[in-house]
């Protein structure tokens, strides 16, 4: 058997509208000046407290603290929640569909978002049994700590040599290259091409029909080299 972790926010869904306009909203709620959309989508993938160490550096621990939970009350209250079904990306629910009616394949779910949201995704996609293992931000370190990897490799008793994780931003693919299993980036999501490429992705693809067989290489090359 085989493992295959996917990210969510910007590989599974498209939340970047919800995540901006949360993030506005927590930062002027404080009377304190925005990021660029540039800056907050940089930070996606992040837990929210190293996030906010990134976004408000200068910000006391308390501060911090109180944007993170303004933060996550826009979210609610803007009701756009990246669990929408309509957020997911192109071919994405055809392709996981695909993916886990093999018999030779586990998928896994290792993101950085809490695990209500990811049990409001699984709900509205009728995905319940789909992600043989979830690992959230609630009982890990924030990615790159290759935590929540070991976590999901333990749980399904699957070796590195046969895992490999699907994500978006550099800090999934540094999470991976630490865990030492495959990382396939792609493009689709928040970080660029040439920063997927700099954090050491094995391979980078363009849209989700790419991910059945990137998969298949991806795996040949770690028998290869175990």
């Amino acid at each position: 058997m085989k493992l295959v972790i996917f990210d969510c926010d910007g590989t599974i869904v498209d939340s970047q509208a919800g995540i901006v306009l949360s993030m506005d909203h927590a930062f002027r709620s404080l009377h304190m000046t925005p990021p660029t959309r540039a800056a907050t989508l940089s930070v996606v993938g992040l837990s929210l407290p190293e996030a906010f160490s990134v976004l408000a550096p200068e910000a006391e621990y308390e501060t911090r603290r109180e944007l993170a939970e303004k933060y996550k009350n826009a979210f609610r209250e803007l009701d756009h929640d990246p669990s929408d079904s309509e957020g997911l990306f192109p071919d994405c629910k055809r392709i996981i569909a695909e993916l886990a009616a093999r018999e030779d394949l586990i998928l896994g779910i290792a993101t950085g978002k809490s695990r209500r949201g990811v049990d409001r995704l699984i709900a509205n996609e009728g995905w319940e049994g789909i992600f043989a293992t979830i690992q959230t931000a609630d009982d890990h370190p924030s990615k790159p700590h290759p935590s929540m990897i070991h976590r999901a490799m333990l749980e399904t008793g699957i070796a590195a040599v046969d895992t490999i994780m699907v994500g978006d931003t550099t800090y999934d693919v540094e999470m991976a290259r630490a865990a030492n299993v495959g990382a396939i980036g792609v493009t689709w999501g928040y970080h660029l091409r040439d920063e997927l490429e700099d954090a050491g992705a094995h391979i980078i693809i363009d849209d989700y029909c790419a991910l059945p067989e990137s998969l298949e290489a991806m795996f040949a090359e770690l028998s290869r080299t175990a």
